[in-house]
């Protein structure tokens, strides 16, 4: 009876065990090592990037599309789910979103960011986010990226968004009607507004 008893528990024990392994991203049945966590996640992220990419198009005149990675990377230590990729369509290439250049970056950032805030619109109900903040990376961009990431910005601020931007890059200040200028000095730093900058 007592031998019959522990198989009964050791069954159980292989099944609780089995299924707390695929859940957690461990086990031979869960090759990529991702978590039910991460599985959720990555699919909300597979929406964020759905949404970036409208964007990113925009400002990379269709050359990048981002896609979700959900593998290791060849690294068996690492665990997978929530990575990005980034596919050229000029070479065909596809690639590790760490390869991309500064610039590149910033605006697969941007495009990011603006993807989360429609996310979040459409998962709220319709609220609105409707202030956004872009602090630097303009300086990485040459002056054709720099065109396509202001006219993705304006077009923005033209649909009722609030957009402030942080830069030190002297261009910038003819592209922002209305700025804060923060100037420092010895007993402290002074903000002065100026509007209509142009």
């Amino acid at each position: 009876a007592l031998a019959q008893a522990s198989g009964d528990l050791a069954s159980r024990r292989d099944l609780v065990t089995s299924i707390a392994d695929l859940a957690s991203g461990r086990g031979p049945h869960n090759p990529d090592g991702v978590s039910l966590t991460t599985y959720v996640l990555a699919a909300r992220l597979e929406r964020i990037v759905s949404i970036a990419n409208e964007r990113l198009d925009a400002m990379v005149t269709g050359r990048y599309e981002l896609a979700v990675d959900h593998g290791r990377g060849g690294d068996r230590r690492r665990r997978g789910g929530l990575g990005l990729l980034v596919h050229d369509r000029w070479s065909g290439e596809t690639r590790a979103a760490t390869t991309l250049s500064g610039g590149e970056t910033f605006m697969v950032s941007l495009a990011l960011a603006l993807g989360t805030a429609d996310a979040v619109r459409e998962e709220s109900g319709g609220s609105e986010l409707e202030t956004l903040f872009v602090d630097e990376g303009f300086g990485s961009l040459d002056d054709d990226a720099l065109e396509e990431v202001m006219a993705v910005l304006d077009e923005l601020r033209a649909g009722g968004r609030a957009v402030g931007v942080i830069s030190h890059v002297a261009d910038m200040r003819h592209r922002i009607p209305t700025q804060l200028t923060v100037t420092r000095r010895v007993d402290g730093s002074s903000v002065s507004v100026v509007e209509d900058a142009d």
